[in-house]
């Protein structure tokens, strides 16, 4: 057999005649290899034959091919959706570390990206479990109703695409009858599609409101704790206190759940709809104009889809950081509410609107960025979404128009207009739809933006209550001898008694006060503490209270409960005049005690305040306290809330400074008849007198526990002030003493 490759030579020579006149070149042989693949290519162009049994055999088998390419659109819808919404490597996302710093608070790595993204699922689906704990569930019942109307209203839609196509049909046909009987049709499915929506909105508004309970209840019981609890572990107080992680809480339980509870609801009906959406009108276009049309449509649709995801901006970073600014904003402005007499006093009011004026300037520059990105993203998603799409669309209703579709018979001015007008319609909807699915990755964005608030607050609550705490530490703490200390942690045994066995008293953030501290109060001895100011006097009450951890030791003590701290400004709640002397206890509480208001009266008299009652409209009279009562009355108040109480142990700290001496004597005694030992911090030696022990601190991390004598220590107080007195007047009695000599030499020179 020949190789077809010897025939080429004299083909190419009767071809080019004139070959032999050219002069010979090396160059030549390359133009055998050109006409070796022009005569390839001749070969496998096909012939008509060829494309008319394709064609044939293509409209043979055209229903299967339909079937096949509407299935696999189905199954590409779902996984690109499914693709589109997956979660993304985290990297270094979620990375968070510990600040340390003097005074300074340095991050170490970035702040953690907001994004749609592994740690959102984990994070998203957690919360999910706490809004929707069941199948059986008020929210779960909600949502099924929800998913529901969301079906039924698309069944709605394809509807009225038909009866829209078959009503501009009669117009062009002109029959009236046809025409009128469509009319009363379109009227009578007014009913169910407004109901629907209607019943829609109403829907996932309760659902909204729904996720807002269960999740605002199930942080208010990690946050303040519950009834069912055994621990009484204060999150509240650590939160605020022992972590620096959250400044804001208030802002992320009022605002970011409700934010991200409405988010939450709408985004169910902003992805799940438009998804079926678009495989529902998708496949009934595709028996209007060939499947083939819409294989055509879906890839520019998808090629023009991944240039709007790559320019969308990462909204939920956004999102996350406007909330923050905004929490930063309303804390600035509630501090300058809880110290404005403070302020007032000092003047402080450029320095305060500086900052309020800072914070504001940080978020309206945030947000000012924020709507130039949406703008121009608008721009661009309204002109692919709207115009590209829609004009993509217009050429696929025309198919129909245009060409002939094997199987389809010839239609009728008023068949054709039908089919345009359907197939319009419902390529419009599948458009709105698309473009719907597009929104809601935008909207997946900002959830994700506040389900990290969110599960901030969670995780941060989570970690407290387990005792990890992440606070700025000073710069001593680095040091290996500290740092040993604040690696450890003590042992607390519940006791009638306290006792501290070489305990640190160490502050959140790191400073060790007392490096070993050790003593003991029994049932009623009542115990003086005194020292110089952030010696550590307070900062044994918050150890004492469960406030703060125990960095070693052992410190034996009764429960929290059995404690009730009066500070120098009392703390007065919102209620009634009864509330503020029997808090935290409720007027039920106290009537399951069998006290009674006369009794709450006999306690008034006890600290001379019953006047108070028919001063203020009687027991159910409501104020602001704070601003009602002197600060002598207010602390009169705290004390008849620890004689209504009758604890065994009540810390004291200043809580008489603004009382009479004669009254706070009475307090002191009346509070030994009950039997409560006082912890006390005081500089009046007026109360030296009540106490028999004392714990001194000298404020370089040394302290003196001993018994107290009153009337020794006193008298050598008052022999110290005499001395004290004594040495003011040497500088006088000198400068006296100086003068009379001047004088005496005048006089012996005179």
């Amino acid at each position: 057999m020949q190789n077809p490759r010897q025939n080429i030579l004299p083909l190419c020579l009767l071809q080019l005649p004139h070959i032999h006149s050219l002069p010979r070149r090396r160059t030549q042989r390359p133009l055998f290899p050109v006409v070796d693949y022009m005569a390839v290519q001749s070969r496998l162009k096909p012939t008509k034959e060829q494309i008319t049994q394709l064609a044939s055999a293509y409209a043979r088998h055209r229903p299967l091919i339909q079937r096949g390419l509407t299935v696999a659109f189905v199954f590409y819808a779902v996984a690109s959706t499914y693709k589109g919404f997956s979660a993304r490597p985290a990297g270094a996302s979620s990375s968070s570390s510990k600040r340390k710093g003097k005074g300074k608070e340095t991050e170490a790595s970035s702040k953690p990206r907001v994004a749609v993204d592994a740690v959102f699922y984990q994070r998203l689906s957690r919360i999910l479990r706490i809004v929707i704990p069941s199948i059986r569930s008020k929210e779960a019942l909600l949502l099924f109703m929800h998913s529901s109307l969301l079906i039924f209203r698309t069944v709605i839609s394809l509807y009225v695409a038909a009866l829209d196509g078959k009503i501009v049909a009669s117009l062009v046909r002109a029959q009236p009858i046809p025409f009128l009987l469509n009319i009363l049709k379109w009227l009578l499915v007014a009913i169910p599609a407004t109901w629907t929506n209607s019943w829609l909105s109403y829907v996932q508004n309760k659902l909204a409101l729904a996720y807002r309970t269960r999740l605002t209840q199930e942080v208010m019981k990690q946050y303040l704790g519950d009834q069912s609890d055994p621990q009484d572990l204060k999150v509240f107080y650590k939160l605020a206190n022992l972590d620096d992680r959250i400044k804001n809480p208030d802002q992320m339980i009022t605002h970011d759940i409700q934010r991200f509870s409405t988010h939450l609801a709408a985004i169910y009906a902003n992805v799940a709809k438009p998804v079926l959406d678009v495989i529902l009108y998708n496949y009934q276009l595709s028996q209007n104009v060939g499947a083939e049309g819409l294989v055509l449509l879906t890839v520019l649709v998808q090629a023009s889809a991944a240039l709007l995801r790559a320019l969308t901006p990462a909204f939920g970073q956004y999102t996350a950081l406007s909330a923050q600014l905004a929490g930063n904003l309303r804390h600035t402005h509630s501090r300058l509410a809880e110290f404005a007499e403070e302020v007032a006093f000092f003047g402080g009011e450029e320095a305060e609107k500086m900052l309020v004026e800072r914070e504001y300037a940080g978020l309206v520059k945030h947000e000012n960025r924020v709507l130039t990105k949406r703008w121009w993203h608008g721009c661009v998603e309204e002109g692919i979404v709207k115009w590209l799409w829609g004009s993509f669309g217009l050429c696929i209703c025309a198919i129909p128009t245009f060409f002939k579709l094997p199987g389809v018979a010839a239609l009728d001015m008023g068949g054709r207009t039908e089919g345009f007008v359907t197939n319009r319609r419902l390529l419009l909807s599948a458009s709105d739809a698309f473009g719907r699915v597009m929104y809601s990755y935008k909207d997946l964005s900002e959830l994700a933006g506040y389900t990290t608030r969110v599960a901030t607050l969670l995780e941060t609550m989570a970690d407290v209550r387990k005792g990890k705490f992440e606070k700025a530490l000073v710069s001593s703490a680095s040091i290996e001898e500290n740092a040993k200390i604040l690696r450890g942690r003590g042992v607390v045994i519940e006791s009638e008694e306290i006792q501290f066995e070489n305990v640190p008293i160490v502050t959140p953030n790191g400073d060790i006060l007392v490096r070993s501290l050790s003593f003991y109060v029994k049932p009623g001895q009542h115990l003086l503490i005194v020292g110089p100011n952030g010696c550590g006097k307070s900062s044994l009450f918050r150890i004492l209270g469960g406030l703060w951890p125990v960095y070693g030791g052992i410190v034996r003590k009764p429960p929290a409960s059995q404690f009730i701290l009066i500070p120098q400004r009392p703390y007065l709640s919102l209620g009634t005049l009864r509330d503020q002397v029997i808090y935290p206890h409720s007027k039920e509480d106290m009537e399951a005690r069998g006290i009674t208001d006369d009794d709450l009266r006999a306690v008034l008299e006890v600290v001379q305040m019953e006047n108070i009652i028919e001063r203020e409209g009687g027991w159910d009279a409501a104020r602001e306290w704070r601003e009602a009562l002197s600060g002598g009355d207010q602390q009169k108040i705290a004390w008849a809330r620890l004689f209504y109480h009758k604890p065994k142990y009540a810390v004291l700290d200043e809580a008489t400074s603004l009382v009479p001496p004669d009254m706070e004597g009475m307090m002191m005694e009346h509070a030994t008849r009950l039997g409560i030992t006082l912890l006390t911090v005081s500089h009046r030696p007026s109360l030296w007198k009540y106490h028999s022990m004392i714990l001194q601190y000298d404020g370089q991390g040394g302290y003196v526990f001993t018994k107290l004598d009153a009337e020794k220590r006193l008298a050598l107080q008052q022999e110290k002030e005499a001395l004290d007195i004594k040495l003011l007047e040497v500088p006088k009695m000198k400068a006296r003493l100086a003068e009379l000599q001047e004088l005496a030499a005048e006089r012996t020179r005179v």
